[in-house]
C-alpha cells in the first residue's frame, strides 16, 4: 500500500510540473522555425543532392546531357549486366528508343523472363533520393517491381526538393484526376527479416538505375 502511495505522489508531482509549464506565457522560442533549413546541404543543386542520396541507398545514378548519351548509357548497361530482355510499355519511351534503334520488348509476352523494366516517373525527390511513381502511366506497377533491374528515365525538370513539391507537379499534370496509386521508390528492394542480414531484391528489383536527361538547356 505504501508503494502505491509513493507512485501516486510522484505522478502527481510530474503532472503538476507539466500543468505549470503549460500555464507559463512565453514568446515563441523559434520565431523563424519554418524558414530554418533542416539540412545543411540545402544549397546544393538538386541533381547533385539527388545523386548523393540515391547512391546512399544503393541506387545507381547516370547523368545524360542528351538523348544520345542516354541511349549509349543504356546500351552500356545492357552489355555490362547482360540484360537481354528489357521491357518498355510507355508509348513516349517506346518512341524515343525506336528513334535510336534500341531493341526492347513492347508487350508482356514471356514477361516472366524479363531482365529489366524501363519506366518513366512522376518526379525525383532530391532530399531523400526517392522516385515518385504512380499508376497513371502505361507501365503500371508490374514493370517497376517484377524484373530484377528497374531503369527509371527522368528529366531534370522533374527534380524537386520534397515530396510535397512532387505532388504539386502531379497536380499540375493531372488536375483533379490524380492517379489512384502514388508511391515512393527509395533504392532497391531490401529486407533484414531473415537472421538480421540485409538482402537486396527480396520483394522487388535488386538494382535501381536512374538515367537523368538534361532538359534545362534547351
Amino acid at each position: 500500500m505504501q508503494k502505491n502511495v509513493k507512485m501516486t505522489t510522484a505522478k502527481e508531482r510530474m503532472l503538476k510540473k507539466i500543468r505549470h509549464a503549460l500555464l507559463q506565457k512565453r514568446e515563441h522560442p523559434y520565431p523563424a522555425f519554418e524558414e530554418t533549413p533542416l539540412f545543411g546541404d540545402e544549397h546544393d543543386p538538386l541533381d547533385v543532392l539527388f545523386a548523393q542520396r540515391l547512391t546512399a541507398v544503393a541506387g545507381k545514378f547516370v547523368y545524360c546531357e542528351d538523348e544520345v548519351a542516354f541511349v549509349e548509357g543504356l546500351l552500356a548497361l545492357a552489355e555490362q549486366e547482360k540484360l537481354h530482355r528489357m521491357y518498355v510499355w510507355e508509348p513516349a519511351l517506346q518512341q524515343l528508343l525506336d528513334h535510336y534503334g534500341f531493341p526492347f520488348f513492347r508487350t508482356d509476352q514471356d514477361f516472366a523472363q524479363a531482365d529489366a523494366g524501363i519506366t518513366s516517373c512522376e518526379a525525383l525527390i532530391a532530399r531523400s533520393g526517392s522516385i515518385l511513381v504512380s499508376n497513371g502511366s502505361a507501365a503500371g506497377r508490374r514493370l517497376s517491381i517484377y524484373p530484377h533491374t528497374h531503369v527509371v528515365v527522368a528529366r531534370t525538370s522533374q527534380l524537386v526538393m520534397d515530396i510535397k513539391d512532387g505532388l504539386d507537379l502531379m497536380r499540375k499534370r493531372y488536375g483533379t484526376a490524380l492517379p489512384s496509386l502514388i508511391s515512393l521508390i527509395t533504392g532497391p528492394s531490401r529486407t533484414a527479416d531473415i537472421e538480421k542480414t540485409l538482402v537486396l531484391g527480396a520483394h522487388g528489383p535488386k538494382e535501381v538505375y536512374v538515367f537523368l536527361l538534361e532538359d534545362r538547356l534547351g
